[in-house]
């Protein structure tokens, strides 16, 4: 496995893994994640594909932008992919970069082979309350002040809350989930609730017929699990329950993930290219 990296691209790290003549994987984290999210399925995944992580603007080794909306971020993905010269690229999403993923099939259709989504919820009204450590972090007035005075444990019971399984968080990840500032998560997070209020995902997605794979865990604390199966109305889309699995199934079900994964990406390239719709 190689790994190189093109320190800043339209405002974002991207780090690439595995050969660049392999088909592409492009993976994007979630709310105030990194690309260093997905690094215990990168092994596998860099077997057979060649991965392109980004770290989004605002996150990680990313710097801040002047905007946070889904569409803008799926555009800055599409100038990336545009300059790299790729088109056909399964894209993956976990949790909100799911909607970023959607918005970047609507947007270029050329550029999405498939699509799989990770813990990514399908509308506002399947979110479920929050773990309590992250309504104190993200609530005013306190808040912001202990977001920003938040200790590397801290971060990680925070992350962990949203599992299901004892997981073990690196100390990389830690540092990138820490970087990011109270001001820039909170606007993400709203942008992130627009985009879904003002259409459904699902909905979304049963417009762009691109082949799909759901994949969710079914002790979710974050999105009601049974939400997953919204997703069912949508033409040449798979759903995924992974039992005993919470939010964050790169950690928690590395194998399983990558599994999954492969599976669907080694399915999906036998489909035939879907036309858009004119």
């Amino acid at each position: 496995m190689s790994e190189y990296n093109l320190e800043q691209s339209h405002g974002m790290r991207v780090v690439h893994d595995g050969p660049r003549e392999a088909p592409p994987l492009l993976l994007i984290h979630g709310s105030g994640f990194s690309g260093g999210s997905w690094s215990p399925v990168v092994p596998a995944l860099a077997s057979h594909h060649h991965l392109i992580r980004v770290d989004l603007p605002g996150c990680g080794q990313s710097p801040p932008a002047r905007s946070y909306d889904v569409p803008v971020q799926a555009g800055r993905l599409a100038a990336m992919l545009d300059d790299l010269g790729l088109r056909r690229v399964t894209t993956v999403g976990h949790s909100s970069g799911g909607y970023i993923a959607t918005a970047l099939a609507e947007q270029r259709p050329d550029l999405v082979r498939s699509l799989a989504l990770i813990s990514t919820g399908p509308s506002l009204d399947a979110l479920l309350p929050q773990p309590l450590i992250l309504r104190v972090l993200l609530a005013p007035p306190f808040g912001p002040l202990l977001f920003s005075r938040r200790s590397d444990a801290m971060t990680r019971r925070a992350m962990s809350a949203t599992c299901a399984r004892p997981v073990e968080i690196p100390d990389d990840l830690v540092a990138d989930v820490r970087a990011t500032t109270y001001r820039t998560f909170r606007a993400v997070l709203r942008r992130n609730t627009e985009y879904i209020v003002q259409r459904s995902v699902p909905e979304r997605l049963a417009a762009l017929e691109v082949p799909m794979l759901v994949i969710f865990g079914a002790a979710d604390p974050r999105w009601e699990p049974s939400s997953a199966h919204r997703y069912d109305a949508v033409p040449n889309a798979r759903v995924e329950l992974l039992p005993g699995v919470g939010h964050i199934p790169m950690f928690e079900a590395p194998e399983t993930t990558s599994e999954l994964l492969l599976g669907f990406t080694a399915t999906a390239a036998d489909s035939p290219p879907v036309i858009p719709k004119a």
